[in-house]
């Protein structure tokens, strides 16, 4: 009988391919509807040529994402670059700050630009942190060092721009009639097109992307190529700051929020793989631009016609309908996520194609393998650990437990701040206000706790504490419920964006640090939709004992304590520290004692191998993310009671917060350990820090965006910590070599 051969038929097209054109025609019936809800908008000319003004800075940053992507990375890096560029440029140019010349200025921020690629490559690479945290942080560091240098405030230099016509023309509207930037942007997309499918740098990016193993036996410097294209994807969002700077002649704080969900949402819409090996940079761009349009859409609403009375006399009147605060916010959040489910169930499956062959009768294209993962890590080395904590003995016991080194240093900076101001820090009642402070952090540390074990991660526990925190205000204030129905609801939304997180990263199969990104932007963005922009307070304060003292709940039930030790703690202890220590003490034991805490740690430590021994890794997955997002959310309604108000920014920066106390208390990024002692003592040495940052010493008190700062080094430094010092045991092979070096006779009598 002869064998038949099954043809893989034509290679993919490197440069552009159905995909961009199903984009185009896309781009064009949504430029459509625009123009039909609204005319007056985009219907000009002058429409058209803004959206591709504003496409053409996304667009250039999504030229090198796309690189990043395809090498099966992530730079979540680059809205913070584009702002702190713009930043750093404007102070350095502004007539009223530094007041150098354009060409020093630029060039010093093109030397940043390259800085903080080579950070991020060397940290991913070499460092071997992984891309999501690694540039998570540099994230907030960068947002710190924006928020630090503006101080909160605009600067512009409009006046001082005069003098230097030939920069600052490349941010306006040259003698053809066009702005500039879409000349500079149509360049680097053409160069970056051909560079990645025409030259051996997009045959290594792609072959480090599909396969990195692979790629090294080739002879490919995979480590190299992975750290040129965090240099590309950086210089490129350096680029678009300046074109910015040029354009508006100034900055604001706000400069780059939330970029960077919209470049991976354009690469990944493009066409891109998040599991890398496969991207078109002319898709990409595409894909910016039905970003920026459909952003377009939302924000400019359609005109509308409301009937106003004055005076007993009805009068029509035209005014335009707009989406509340934050619903673009949750709109982009959704795109992310759906992008990236386009991969695994259309492209690798190829729908269209297998649709278009079922038309025509022919047989179907054979479907691209649907398994893999993002991004891989080495497993915790959980083992080795263990083994010599059993064999030490007396205090080398204690030393050589993970979270040995969260306790030391809770102890070292109590101890610190004793010393630095014992009239504030002895103080009871100045003691219990840190409590406080600690209370919410270690809640959501709680969660996380279990999520990191589990081999995940959760992004989004600051944002869903805010989104509970709305929620339950939202019905108190809005609605006039009652305090049991506001937490009630608080704690539904809560566990509702834990439920999404949970179906798509173990339903979908998504990896977990995309899911929760996107729920990082949906919950913020309900959190402020919900309240409309605004910070809400006044609601009863049956609602607020939640957050108040233990003597000060006696007293509104009309119960009085006699004077003495107990009521004395009565009135510091509040009712939320006693409900943290509670929730804490229960999750540790069955973190400890119970299977299903030894089925999260087996699942973070070897997945597959969990699976062999009959654990339901899903479930445990999956009840692992639900409980992150109840502690967040139980720490969002207690955040409204204590503060009796809820605002907006509330929980922001928490997430970093949480990783970093875990990670600190000894759990591994890449699973497969966590105690809840060493998270409660990391999330301590977190408060304690922060507490010490901001405490008044001989007048200074260092300022609060300077702080996330050093918090966001902290993380980098703790994961480092986890990589290098518990993992690859390089103390212990230090000491090997020192040991191999020395005489024999040293090592006898040593």
């Amino acid at each position: 009988m002869a064998s038949t051969t099954t043809s893989l038929g034509r290679a993919p097209p490197q440069l552009v391919g159905g995909w961009e054109a199903g984009l185009l025609l896309f781009l064009m019936l949504l430029y459509l509807g625009g123009a039909f809800v609204n005319p007056a908008f985009f219907g000009s000319p002058e429409a058209l040529h803004a959206l591709l003004r504003d496409t053409s800075r996304v667009g250039i940053i999504a030229v090198g994402m796309t690189f990043v992507i395809a090498n099966k990375d992530l730079d979540l890096s680059v809205g913070s670059t584009y702002g702190l560029i713009a930043v750093v440029f404007a102070r350095l140019f502004a007539s009223n700050v530094l007041d150098f010349g354009v060409m020093e200025s630029a060039i010093f921020c093109v030397l940043l630009g390259t800085v903080i690629g080579l950070v991020n490559g060397v940290l991913v690479t070499t460092l071997r942190v992984p891309a999501f945290i690694a540039t998570l942080t540099m994230l907030f560091i960068g947002r710190g060092f924006v928020l630090a240098l503006t101080h909160g405030q605009a600067i512009y230099y409009s006046s001082k721009a005069k003098d230097y016509p030939l920069f600052f023309h490349l941010g306006e509207i040259n003698a053809l009639g066009f702005n500039n930037q879409i000349a500079i942007f149509l360049l680097i997309a053409v160069i970056g097109a051909y560079v990645l499918a025409k030259t051996r740098w997009g045959y290594e990016t792609f072959a480090t992307g599909g396969n990195e193993q692979a790629a090294a036996y080739a002879g490919i410097r995979t480590r190299w190529v992975r750290i040129r294209a965090y240099l590309l994807s950086s210089l490129c969002a350096t680029l678009s700051a300046l074109l910015s700077a040029a354009q508006d002649k100034g900055v604001t704080p706000l400069y780059g929020v939330s970029w960077e969900l919209t470049v991976i949402a354009s690469v990944v819409i493009g066409g891109a793989s998040i599991l890398g090996g496969r991207g078109r940079v002319i898709g990409s761009c595409l894909g910016a631009a039905a970003v920026v349009l459909i952003d377009k859409v939302l924000r400019e609403g359609w005109p509308i016609t409301r009937t106003v009375v004055i005076d007993g006399e009805s009068i029509a009147v035209g005014a335009r309908f707009t989406l509340p605060a934050g619903a673009v916010l949750v709109f982009l959040g959704l795109l992310l996520v759906t992008a990236v489910l386009i991969e695994p169930f259309l492209i690798r499956r190829q729908i269209a194609a297998r649709f278009w062959a079922w038309i025509r009768g022919r047989p179907p294209p054979p479907a691209y393998e649907t398994g893999g993962v993002a991004l891989e890590g080495a497993q915790t080395k959980g083992a080795m650990a263990t083994d010599i904590a059993l064999s030490a003995t007396g205090l080398g016991k204690f030393l050589a437990r993970r979270d040995a080194l969260a306790i030391i240093l809770t102890a070292v900076l109590w101890l610190t701040g004793l010393a630095l101001r014992p009239d504030y820090w002895w103080n009871l009642p100045n003691t219990f206000a840190i409590l406080l402070n600690y209370t919410e952090l270690a809640l959501i540390t709680v969660g996380l706790t279990y999520v990191i074990a589990a081999g995940d991660i959760d992004l989004s526990v600051g944002a869903v504490l805010a989104l509970a925190g709305s929620t339950a205000a939202y019905f108190l204030k809005v609605l006039g419920a009652d305090p049991f129905t506001a937490v009630a609801m608080g704690l539904l939304a809560g566990s509702a964006a834990g439920l999404v997180n949970a179906v798509v990263t173990v339903g979908f199969k998504l990896p977990a640090f995309i899911a929760t990104l996107g729920m990082f932007y949906i919950a913020r963005g309900l959190a402020a939709w919900f309240v409309a922009g605004q910070q809400l307070t006044g609601w009863p304060e049956g609602y607020n004992l939640l957050g108040r003292k233990v003597n000060d709940v006696l007293l509104h039930f009309g119960l009085s304590l006699p004077p003495g030790i107990i009521r004395s703690v009565a009135e510091v202890v509040s009712i939320q520290t006693m409900f943290m220590f509670l929730v804490a003490v229960i999750a540790g034991i069955v973190l400890a004692y119970t299977p299903f805490g030894l089925k999260v740690c087996a699942a973070g430590g070897n997945v597959r191998a969990a699976a062999y021994a009959g654990i339901n890794t899903n479930r445990v997955r999956f009840i692992s993310l639900m409980l992150a997002a109840l502690c967040a959310a139980v720490a969002g309604i207690i955040n409204v009671a204590y503060f009796r108000s809820f605002n907006p920014v509330a929980g922001q920066f928490r997430e970093l917060d949480a990783i970093a106390s875990v990670i600190i208390g000894g759990g591994s990024i890449f699973g497969g350990y966590g105690t809840m002692i060493g998270s409660l003592a990391g999330a301590a040495v977190i408060t304690l820090i922060r507490a010490l940052l901001q405490l008044n010493v001989q007048g200074f008190s260092m300022p609060q965006h300077w702080i996330n700062v050093f918090i966001g080094v902290i993380l980098i430094v703790a994961v480092l910590i986890d990589i290098w010092v518990r993992q690859a045991n390089v103390f212990a092979r230090l000491r090997g070599l020192f040991t191999k070096a020395a005489p024999t006779g040293e090592r006898i009598h040593g």
